[in-house]
């Protein structure tokens, strides 16, 4: 079996929309802790453009928050397009439901110490190794083999695409990053210069993959950045995350573990709360969730998101960190 996870930098078109919703939505939690916001973001070749709903008590200054991230042009145009959350939303979070329907999911293995999928880890730390010496707009890729014997998974094919960054140099740094890939393709299409709003658009919320466990394990479909903690395809998918790597620590049997949440707007529990435990030969057996107080309000002060930095959620993934979530 082979497995590929890829991963880009805060400079790429999509991280810089993620990391500007995340600067909104912090605005509006430190104007009004009960705020509710969800809103999206698409920039690029000199615009940005804001759209979604906001209910609080508090102000935020939109133009000067977008302005404030790293990768937006001074000169660019900035458009809002806020109206408040509407009336049936509102009623539902008021009374301590879900902010909407929807399915969430966590994950843990054993297989890295940050209980990610170890391709992803090594797409996302070499991404950050080379971002730390070109800190531009850039992606990373690595595809693994399994062993037939069940071993350690060798390094097939590494791929790098980086602004600013000299094929020659760059590749001499991959390979003293990850020296024991078969195969080095450093930009392929060859260096480049232009990147971020001035090469590329960007859209919140594109990068759902990215923000999670990569593509060999299965998500909800909802997006993070721009919501706040109502919103439970953020906060429950933060939960299952939290419930999972629990679960290793439970289960010593359990090599893997996927964890299923399901609500329904407007209920303040969930419809649906398993976790599903697979062994190191492959044996699945599911178990229900119990002991975690799942409400949209349980979650939010069993992880703390009152004291979140949501901007520094945004770059380098929303698991694996030093998040409450684990």
């Amino acid at each position: 079996m082979k497995r590929t996870a890829e991963f880009v930098t805060p400079k790429h078109p999509d991280k810089i929309c993620d990391v500007i919703a995340d600067t909104i939505l912090n605005e509006y939690m430190k104007a009004d802790p009960r705020s509710r916001v969800a809103v999206e973001v698409m920039g690029g070749h000199g615009h940005v453009s804001v759209s979604g709903e906001v209910t609080s008590a508090g102000h935020a200054d939109i133009e000067r928050a977008v302005r404030s991230v790293a990768g937006v042009p001074a000169d660019a145009a900035v458009h809002v397009y806020l109206v408040p959350q509407s009336r049936e939303i509102g009623g539902g979070v008021d009374g301590g439901g879900a902010g909407d329907q929807g399915i969430m999911t966590g994950y843990a293995t054993r297989e890295t110490p940050e209980h990610l999928p170890r391709e992803y880890v090594l797409a996302r730390e070499l991404c950050r190794k080379i971002y730390e010496r070109w800190p531009y707009d850039g992606k990373t890729q690595v595809t693994l083999a399994d062993a037939a014997d069940g071993g350690e998974a060798t390094i097939e094919t590494v791929v790098a695409s980086f602004q600013n960054a000299p094929s020659a140099e760059l590749l001499a740094f991959v390979r003293e990053a990850l020296p024991s890939a078969q195969n080095y393709f450093v930009n392929p299409a060859g260096d480049w210069a232009q990147g971020g709003f001035d090469a590329d658009s960007g859209l919140s919320g594109r990068k759902l993959i990215v923000d999670n466990y990569g593509p060999e394990v299965a998500i909800g479909g909802g997006s993070f950045s721009g919501k706040d903690w109502t919103k439970v395809d953020r906060s429950g998918a933060y939960m299952a995350r939290r419930i999972a790597v629990d679960c290793l620590e439970k289960y010593p049997d359990a090599a893997r573990v996927r964890v299923k949440l399901a609500y329904a707007i407007g209920r303040t529990e969930p419809v649906m709360a398993v976790a599903e435990l697979e062994s190191g030969n492959g044996t699945r057996r599911e178990v229900a969730v119990e002991g975690y107080d799942l409400s949209p309000r349980g979650i939010f002060n069993a992880l703390k998101l009152g004291e979140v930095d949501w901007p520094a959620t945004a770059a380098w993934g929303h698991f694996g960190r030093e998040f409450p979530w684990g």
